[in-house]
């Protein structure tokens, strides 16, 4: 195999594993997918990898579930540095306004990664969010949401972000969705990581 093959595996690996390490709660693991100053941004948390897994870990601990499905993954290779775009679900399941709802949320995980010493790992997770939904995990329950509230929360995760903030998140209010200057500001972020491959 080629050496760009054989990178776009190991992302591709890379990948797999942060979503299935960090859903089973496997933290050992999953602070190997990570560069020391590894960032990452959720909705609820923006910060160091190393305090998003501390806090991932508390909410683990306390119930909460916050659970990743991948699909398709485009990367983009520029020597040592990538990009990648992954196809995501994210599942969460809380009570809201007395209802125990699931809420789902489709996206991209937007991944700049870089090789070190023959291993690639994630500089910088930025997830951007398309669409979303909440229903009630009883088909029978009726969910009344306030309308006021749900409207002013961005459109790409107003339901998740709902949901979150019921339950006590502070949720980040300008995170990229499928249009617009938030994701458009990101596109240009990451030809600027793969842009200074030379550098």
């Amino acid at each position: 195999m080629d050496q760009a093959l054989l990178d776009r595996l190991a992302i591709r690996d890379l990948v797999e594993n942060w979503a299935v390490w960090r859903d089973a709660g496997d933290w050992d693991r999953f602070a190997t997918v990570w560069h020391e100053e590894g960032w990452m941004s959720a909705t609820w948390f923006q910060g160091p990898a190393r305090d998003f897994m501390r806090v991932s870990q508390e909410g683990f601990a306390k119930g909460v579930r916050i659970l990743h499905f991948l699909g398709g993954t485009s990367i983009d290779l520029a020597g040592e540095r990538a990009i990648a775009q992954t196809k995501m679900t994210i599942s969460q399941r809380a009570p809201v306004h007395d209802v125990l709802c699931d809420v789902v949320c489709t996206g991209r995980f937007y991944d700049f990664l870089e090789k070190r010493h023959g291993k690639w790992a994630i500089v910088r997770r930025q997830p951007i969010y398309e669409k979303d939904r909440i229903d009630p995990v009883d088909p029978a329950a009726t969910l009344r949401l306030d309308q006021q509230a749900l409207a002013a929360l961005p459109e790409g995760y107003r339901h998740l972000a709902y949901m979150q903030e019921l339950i006590g998140y502070k949720v980040k209010r300008d995170m990229p969705g499928l249009t617009g200057p938030e994701v458009e500001k990101l596109y240009g972020e990451g030809r600027d990581w793969l842009a200074a491959k030379a550098k």
